[in-house]
């Protein structure tokens, strides 16, 4: 990791200890167990030798590992990272092993004899213990805010009956709603743990393995080799390295602290303030976590969701990523030609030969993942082939980066502290799932929404994108994806919206908090690198990344942007959308290719921007979003719009015009 007392998941950053012998060797074999048996459950290799494990066994057996672990690496509240686990950690450790060792023996009762909605006694009681240590672990993995939303929720069945109208629901008895939270499938052990699980698992195993292996070093050098000569080369450096790192390990500040020390002095070197160089590299981090082939945790939970192979949700989200991605490239070479930012000195820079002659096994992993997902859809396996792929080749052809006893020990390190982090903060929010499903509340909830937007989508789009944005400042965008999954995402459905896109939208919005002040956790990771004060950083983040609030509204009322249509369909919905997010990021950069500077110089710059920014979204805006009107109409209301600004820019430029003021 970037730094060894930290992990960072999600864009939430965790502090975690730095432990003694005893707590860092228990935590090291607890990790190892938890890799052999993922691969096994993977591969299936216990079956050769007559040993098979139930899907809710093995369910106990992550949680018994990965969560004495969270005990142990992170402390408590306000605890001191620099003093090892305490008494309290130890014990809460041991009882966590203790009471899911109860559930691993007793897999085949619950089971069989339905224990989640009959439970003897002594189930309760452990049921009731481990749905307490499951809330602590919750907490501690994913913040105190975390925490108390799962305690609401978790805790909702036993006085639903006392709350008002629109949100009141039948109660249930203590050891009912223990027992559910403990053993039914649809809550602890529900979908978000099932793809950690199942997918996740051998996906972080790969990104930790690139990480250690100096893929984040070889890909900045290969964009900078690539790119760092063009006018805003280190600009576009961020645009580029970020969005493969951030692809690769799902943390957008993870991102932004690895890549991020190295982009954003570039930037900064070649005339860029230093607001500027924070948000780019912010914008960049974030678009990495919304762009195939790995897109974070929620994108796997999604496909669990939807009951879609993963792949499926791959290639529906290249398009809305290739257009982010655009828009950033398109604003930054905008901002480049206006301000007169040149490039590196190509002989500062790594040469693009001997780049790849040493880091030519990352982009063949890379690849190889991607080939097994897509073409092979093979989820489960790819990874695991892709990371011993890498580690062969990477002890056979590396000089700097291959692994010794020592890299060994740091990459368990980095395993436990992602698997005890992801294990907790994904079965705590199961609970919400469980909480919600016992009581029935999301139905309700489902008819509350739609009866308030009046069956309207745009309205109901509009709701949802607000809630989305709060909660995803609370919560990791795991969370606030699973959250909103259950409780928004069938509204949007059932008003008639293609269900991945809708997914798709709560998924975008919820990781747009990481550049939306006031929390902007991503913006405030890389004001802490360029040292600039965070709330400037954050609102030059949002206005970087600006389209990125408006692709998903693009996509989810025309699915041929996530690839549902016929090619021709989607090559004139991508064509039209391109156009409008060209247009938009010159007007927000106040610069357009071919045209040159949009009213730089004027007192009213915005205003006079502000027909072309609306014409912009006119064009990308699919028809389907306004009742009666097609694209081709959209298109030409668009044009009308912004034609006299184009037309206004062009005859000033031309003129060598510069009205006086400054913006």
């Amino acid at each position: 990791m970037s730094e060894p007392e930290k992990i960072y998941h999600d864009g939430e950053s965790t502090p975690t200890r730095q432990l003694p012998g005893p707590a860092r060797w228990t935590v090291r074999v607890f990790t190892l167990i938890l890799l052999v048996l993922g691969t096994n459950q993977t591969f299936n290799l216990g079956s050769h030798f007559g040993f098979t494990i139930l899907e809710n066994q093995y369910f106990y057996l992550v949680l018994a590992l990965a969560i004495p672990m969270v005990f142990l690496l992170i402390p408590g509240f306000g605890g001191n990272t620099a003093k090892g686990p305490g008494v309290i950690d130890w014990a809460l450790a041991a009882i966590t092993v203790v009471t899911l060792a109860y559930f691993v023996i007793h897999a085949y009762d619950i089971v069989l004899l339905g224990w989640e909605m009959s439970p003897p006694q002594t189930a309760v009681i452990f049921s009731a213990i481990l749905w307490a240590l499951m809330l602590d672990a919750g907490r501690r993995a994913g913040g105190l805010i975390l925490g108390l939303i799962v305690l609401f929720f978790s805790a909702y069945p036993l006085f639903a009956d006392r709350m008002p109208g629109p949100i009141s629901a039948f109660s249930s008895p203590f050891s009912y709603v223990a027992a559910y939270h403990a053993m039914s499938l649809e809550s602890m052990l529900g979908i978000p743990l099932k793809a950690f699980a199942n997918l996740v698992f051998g996906f972080v195993v790969f990104g930790a393995a690139l990480e250690h292996t100096g893929a984040g070093r070889f890909f900045i050098n290969l964009a900078f080799a690539l790119l760092g000569h063009v006018r805003g080369g280190p600009a576009k450096v961020a645009i580029l390295s970020s969005g493969l790192m951030g692809s690769l390990s799902g943390s957008v500040v993870t991102n932004v602290l690895t890549t991020g020390v190295m982009t954003i002095p570039a930037m900064r070197r070649v005339g860029m303030k230093g607001t500027t160089a924070a948000g780019i590299e912010t914008c960049a981090s974030t678009g990495g976590v919304l762009m195939p082939p790995v897109m974070g945790a929620a994108a796997f939970v999604m496909a669990d969701f939807l009951q879609v192979p993963y792949a499926t949700i791959a290639v529906s989200a290249a398009i809305p990523a290739f257009l982010y991605f655009m828009g950033l490239f398109i604003q930054i070479d905008a901002r480049a030609a206006r301000d007169g930012l040149k490039g590196i000195p190509v002989e500062e820079l790594p040469k693009l030969k001997q780049t790849l002659k040493e880091g030519w096994h990352h982009v063949f992993a890379f690849g190889l993942l991607t080939f097994m997902l897509l073409v092979m859809q093979n989820e489960q396996y790819a990874p695991f082939y892709a990371t011993a792929a890498l580690l062969v080749i990477n002890q056979i052809v590396s000089k700097t980066d291959r692994w010794g006893r020592k890299e060994v020990l740091h990459f368990i390190d980095s395993l436990a502290r992602l698997f005890a982090t992801l294990a907790a903060t994904l079965a705590a929010v199961g609970m919400i799932v469980g909480g919600l499903s016992m009581t029935g509340l999301a139905a309700t909830l489902v008819n509350d929404l739609l009866s308030i937007a009046g069956d309207s989508p745009l309205l109901l789009l509009i709701m949802g994108a607000l809630t989305s944005l709060v909660l995803g400042t609370g919560m990791t965008a795991t969370a606030c994806y699973i959250f909103l999954a259950v409780m928004l995402a069938p509204a949007l459905i059932q008003v008639g919206l293609d269900p991945l896109a809708s997914h798709l939208f709560i998924f975008y919005w919820g990781m747009l908090s990481f550049i939306t002040p006031p929390v902007a956790l991503g913006a405030f990771a890389a004001a802490s690198v360029a040292n600039t004060p965070p709330m400037r950083t954050g609102f030059e983040a949002m206005k970087i990344g600006s389209i990125v609030y408006f692709i998903p509204f693009f996509f989810v009322f025309d699915p041929a942007l996530i690839g549902h249509g016929s090619w021709g369909n989607i090559v004139l919905s991508l064509m039209l959308a391109l156009f409008g997010v060209w247009m938009f990021a010159g007007g927000i950069q106040g610069y357009i290719m071919g045209i040159g500077p949009v009213f730089r110089d004027s007192h009213y710059a915005w205003i006079l921007r502000l027909p072309l920014l609306i014409g912009a979204i006119l064009i990308a805006l699919p028809g389907e979003a306004i009742a009666g009107i097609g694209d081709l109409e959209l298109l030409a209301i668009g044009l009308a719009v912004m034609s006299p600004v184009v037309i206004a820019a062009l005859i000033q430029n031309r003129r060598g015009l510069s009205p006086t003021g400054a913006m």
